[in-house]
Parts: structure tokens; C-alpha cells; sequence
């Protein structure tokens, strides 16, 4: 079919749609299907593919993409969904099944992975063959999906995958629920949410057509868009209490805390956005934008930043860029939008040097929530050493306690002191009516007094507004501040009275740890392990650590002795060699094993080598 001046529709598993270059008779193809479309070229009169853009990973999308690879084709991918392509050997492999309530239809992939040239940039126009293409989020039908916009012959056109479908209904609901049926008005409708939000975004760009992967072309695109939102809208609303306004959300996802310092109120964890009088923004944070509810599941195909808000900044705040981000700490609802910033905005990342290592190195780290890559860090910043960012003087605080690695941020906007907490507690303490919660959680690295710490910290700084992860920003006052500190001693004197009396591993239990957490080898390569060892005793001590790796395996040297002061730690260096010879294996385990001061603690810290 001739959709229009050297665009065609090659009919699959999946609507194919070729682009063709006519002088040099090439083509660039949208989706790919059973690829049986490489039979027919001359149909197009092209003799050759150069490139395939792919909307999602779908099977009917990509099941014949090997033919492609195979002809020396580029393979271009959604970034959320690259490894659900190139590596869907381990999705497949580890991909839970029992006891299952991710319902994503993320076992619709491939059978086999196929390697691929690259992901395709979002936010950002490309040369692919001879045509400039720009690509879009488009979450809905999954997580990952993606839309490409072009114009051919003056018309501007669409390929939105299965966002829509021919007159303005949906190829599957069953794709768009991504999460298991729960207690949350939106859960197992993040994906009807998220198609409402994409289809209303597609028609931002002014596309004359729209071309599906299932349907007729859509040549009114916004009567389809109507349609098809107002019955989802219909639909995720006899989920809900209230109706859902989604205008709201894309046009509005800004809240004024004061004149300078923005509120996102569509991010999964709270970013704020302080504003120069340059022109200029600096962020606190940024995760998930633009949520509609996370997707069941933890690999990396259920996660997706997104940049909907910074165009609102432009549009409503007159901010032409976003300058720099900061960190309150590393987890993924917190962090997950920098390396978008950074390739879409310039943006760069500012972190306090005891979480800049986390994000820069995330495999050395046995943490929960990491982001799944690096976050490079631009500038290191020293606690307790004030920043300047524009006319912002900004103090950078450690702030110990939801995390270990986690900072605050103390300034004046707007004539009003200001003290950034991230996730260390909830900000919705009501006397006699609601309790304040101190967000403790073990494996992120907490001690028995570290809110005492920040409570001490707040009392010293006395600012007027606190603005936290997943709350309100909240009006503080001295009985705030009090109980704060009364909360925090309560809480460390629970922990000394439970713990055993004698020996003190710290409120999470362990005495020794290994770095890195997660290594890759080649069979005859090394690797170096450092093992940090807490000496529990309130005397010195002497602390024996051996290494235990797979048979066959060394680990020089195989003892180290170490002396450790009362209640202090120490750090046992070790060289880890993988034998020539060694097949390849993912995630083998190797240990310490503890004693200290005569105490036999057993492998009490373990590590992952993968051998490739």
C-alpha cells in the first residue's frame, strides 16, 4: 500500500512501513515483523534496507529480526526495551514465573536475542538513510514503546507503534496493564493512563497522519486521539474515587512552593525546581516524571524516565535550560532522569563525594535501588562547604539515616530558609493525630544514631520550610523540631536495648562487607576485592579473614590478619584469578569468612564474578 510520496505499508505480523530514498534507491524501515518484507523490495523498487527503527518489543514487531542483522542492516531500539532484544537470553533465564504478579506482557519477546547497532535517542532528531527522524516516549502499550515523526513530500507523519488503532481504539487494554490489580486507584491502569498521556503528546507535534502497527491509517489524528481518550479516561475512572485530569498533569506539573522553588507534582518521588533570575533552573531530584504508577517488575524494562515536565519549565517559567541536577540521594525514584538531563539538556550532576561514588559505580554496591546505570558526576561537592549556583548559596549537608549516602540541602528562596531532606522523614506529623516516620530501611546503610544526627542538624540550621521525597513541603516550627530529636533518641535507645549487649555490629548486623559487589572477568583474568571488617568488641582485636571462591579458583593471599581498634573497622585487600579455561557463568558466588577475637562469624559477606 502507498501511504503517500515514498512511504509504503508492507503487511505482517505487524504494519511494516517503508521509507524510500528514491535516488539511491534504499529504504528505512519502521518495525519489522516476520521480516519477509526484504523478499519484496523491488515491490518498493529499492535494492537495499539500511536501517530498521523499532516502536517496541513486541514479537508480531520484531520476530524475523535476525534476517535483518544478518543482512548487515542497523538495528535501532528503544532504550528501555534494548534488553529485551540484544539480551532477551537472560530476560528469559531469569524471568520469575512462580508465584508471578508481573502481568506485563514482557514474555511477548523474542525467542532468541539479536544484536543491535544502538537505542535510538529520545527527545532528539536522527539521520537514519536519508531521512531526519525524531523520537518520542510513548508509553502505553508498554513501558518502553516509542514513536518516530518525519515529514515526507511537506506532510508530517506519525509511526506510533500500537498506541492506537486504525479510527481511535487500542490494539490490546490486556498490553496496557502493567501491575498486578491492587488497593491503589490506578493500579493495573498505569498503562491506560500513560496511553492517554501519549496520545495527547503525539498530537503536540501536528502529525497529518498517523501510521499504527495494527489499523487502517489514521488521516484525522485528533478526532482518533478524542475518541480513543475519552473512553480510556471512562475506563480508568471506574478505578478511581475521583476523575482523573490528565491536562492537569501534562500541562500543570508545576506547584509554586515560592516565587523561585517549583513543586513537580508528576514525579514519582518529589523533584523541585529552584529558578535563577538568569533564566536558568537547578533540580533537587528527578526520577520517574510524568508517572502514571511503576510497572510490576524490577529489570530494566519496567523503569522509564521521562522529560514531560522540562518543557513546561520553558513553556510557563521562562527557563531555557536546566542547568544542574542535585542528588538528596542515589535511589532510582530520585535519580533516574539524570543521564536524560544530561544527553537531552546539557544538564549536569552535582553530587556530595560520598554518593557520587554509588551513582558513578553502581555494580561496586551492595545497595538496594540502585539505578541500573552510571550516573557520571560532573562536580564533587564536600559536605559541610557551601555551593554557589547562581544567586543561590547552597549548603550541603551529609544527612545519614534513610541512607547512608544521602545529603541535605539548606538555602533561601524567596526570603524564606529552605532545607531539602530527600526521604529521611515523612513531613506529616500532626500532634495527637499523626506520628512522624523516621524511613529507616537496614540494607540502604543505617546506625543506631543517625537520627539523632540530622535532628541535631535541623535544630542547628532552624529553617522555616522543609521539603522532602514523597510529602507535602511542611511549615516547621521548635515543637517539630523537638520532637524530632526526641523521636530520634527513642529510636536509638530501642535498638541498644534490643541488640545484644556485648558485641555491637551496628543496627544492620554484619561485620564484614565486599567491594566490588558485582565483577566481570574473562577465564585467566583478575580482579581486585577490598573487604571492610567491623571489630564488634569494645577492646582491640584481632580480625582473620579468608577468601572462599569456587574450586579451582585463587585468592592471594588466602588469610589476612588484621588488628582493629575497639568497636572500628578495617579493610582486608584481596587479588581474586579466574583459571584459564573457566566457561562462562553468570553470578558465581564467592565469600569471606570472619573470625574476630577468637568469635568464629562465618561467611559473613558474600560477592557476585560473572565469568563472560
Amino acid at each position: 500500500m502507498r501511504i503517500c510520496d515514498d512511504v509504503f505499508l508492507h503487511e505482517d505480523t505487524c504494519h511494516v512501513y517503508v521509507l524510500r530514498d528514491r535516488g539511491r534507491r534504499e529504504a528505512v524501515l519502521v518495525d519489522f515483523g516476520s521480516g519477509d518484507v526484504l523478499d519484496r523490495l523491488a515491490d518498493f523498487e529499492v535494492d537495499r534496507v539500511t536501517d530498521v527503527l523499532v516502536t517496541h518489543h513486541h514479537r508480531d514487531q520484531v520476530q524475523g529480526l535476525a534476517r535483518a542483522a544478518a543482512a548487515g542492516i542497523r538495528i535501532w531500539v528503544p532504550p528501555v526495551e534494548h534488553d529485551l532484544i540484544a539480551r532477551v537470553d537472560e530476560h528469559w533465564r531469569t524471568r520469575p514465573l512462580d508465584n508471578d504478579y508481573d502481568v506485563r506482557q514482557d514474555r511477548y519477546s523474542l525467542l532468541e536475542q539479536v544484536p543491535v547497532t544502538g537505542t535510538v535517542g529520545e527527545y532528539r532528531t536522527a539521520r537514519y538513510g536519508a531521512f531526519d527522524i525524531y523520537t518520542h516516549p510513548l508509553p502505553g502499550h508498554t513501558v518502553g514503546s516509542v514513536g518516530y515523526f518525519t515529514d515526507v513530500a511537506g506532510r508530517r507523519i506519525a509511526f506510533t507503534g500500537d498506541l492506537i488503532h486504525g479510527e481511535g481504539r487500542v490494539w490490546s487494554l490486556a498490553a496496557t496493564q502493567w501491575a498486578y490489580t491492587g488497593f491503589h486507584e490506578t493500579a493495573g491502569m498505569e498503562g491506560v493512563a500513560a496511553t492517554v498521556l501519549s496520545c495527547m503528546q503525539v498530537l503536540e507535534h501536528g502529525p497529518e497522519l498517523l501510521l499504527p502497527s495494527h489499523g487502517e491509517p489514521v488521516t484525522d489524528p485528533p478526532a482518533a486521539v478524542t475518541r480513543a481518550c475519552r473512553a480510556l479516561r471512562q475506563l480508568l475512572d471506574t478505578r478511581r474515587r475521583t476523575p482523573w485530569d490528565p491536562e492537569e498533569k501534562l500541562r500543570r506539573p508545576w506547584n509554586q512552593v515560592t516565587p523561585h522553588l517549583l513543586r513537580n507534582t508528576t514525579s514519582m518521588a518529589n523533584s523541585y525546581a529552584l529558578l535563577s533570575e538568569h533564566g536558568t533552573a537547578l533540580l533537587l531530584d528527578f526520577g520517574y516524571d510524568l508517572t502514571t504508577g511503576l510497572a510490576g517488575g524490577h529489570d530494566r524494562s519496567s523503569r522509564r524516565p521521562l522529560l514531560a515536565s522540562i518543557e513546561a519549565l520553558r513553556r510557563d517559567h521562562g527557563i531555557d535550560r536546566v542547568e544542574v541536577a542535585l542528588p538528596t540521594h542515589y535511589h532510582d525514584d530520585h535519580v533516574a532522569g539524570f543521564n536524560l538531563l544530561r544527553e537531552v539538556h546539557g544538564t549536569q550532576v552535582w553530587s556530595p563525594s560520598h554518593i557520587a561514588p554509588v551513582l558513578n559505580s553502581p555494580e561496586r554496591w551492595d545497595l538496594p535501588c540502585l539505578w541500573y546505570d552510571p550516573i557520571p558526576v560532573d562536580r564533587e561537592l564536600t559536605c559541610g562547604r557551601p555551593v554557589r549556583w547562581r544567586e543561590y548559596e547552597i549548603g550541603v549537608h551529609e544527612l545519614p539515616g534513610h541512607t547512608l549516602y544521602a545529603a541535605a540541602y539548606s538555602f533561601t528562596a524567596d526570603g524564606r530558609s529552605v532545607i531539602a531532606t530527600g526521604d529521611q522523614q515523612s513531613t506529616e506529623w500532626e500532634p495527637g493525630i499523626r506520628p512522624e516516620l523516621l524511613n529507616y530501611q537496614y540494607r540502604n546503610r543505617f546506625r543506631v544514631d543517625d537520627f539523632v544526627r540530622s535532628a541535631e542538624l535541623y535544630r542547628k540550621l532552624r529553617p522555616e520550610l522543609m521539603i522532602s521525597g514523597h510529602w507535602a513541603p511542611f511549615e516547621v516550627g521548635d515543637d517539630y523540631l523537638d520532637m524530632l530529636l526526641a523521636e530520634g533518641e527513642k529510636l536509638a535507645r530501642l535498638h541498644r536495648e534490643l541488640l545484644p549487649r556485648d558485641l555491637d555490629f551496628g543496627a544492620e548486623g554484619f561485620a564484614a562487607r565486599i567491594a566490588p559487589y558485582r565483577s566481570v572477568l574473562t577465564a585467566g583474568g583478575r580482579t581486585g576485592l577490598s573487604v571492610g571488617v567491623r571489630n564488634p568488641f569494645p577492646t582491640e582485636e584481632t580480625a582473620e579473614v579468608m577468601m572462599c571462591v569456587p574450586d579451582g579458583w585463587e585468592a592471594e593471599p588466602p588469610v589476612v590478619r588484621l588488628e582493629i581498634g575497639a568497636h572500628g573497622e578495617g579493610v582486608a585487600d584481596f587479588q581474586l584469578h579466574v583459571p584459564a579455561g573457566t566457561g562462562p557463568a553468570e553470578r558465581l558466588r564467592v565469600a569471606v569468612d570472619v573470625t574476630v577475637g577468637g568469635m568464629r562469624l562465618g561467611q559473613q559477606a558474600e560477592a557476585l564474578v560473572s565469568v563472560r
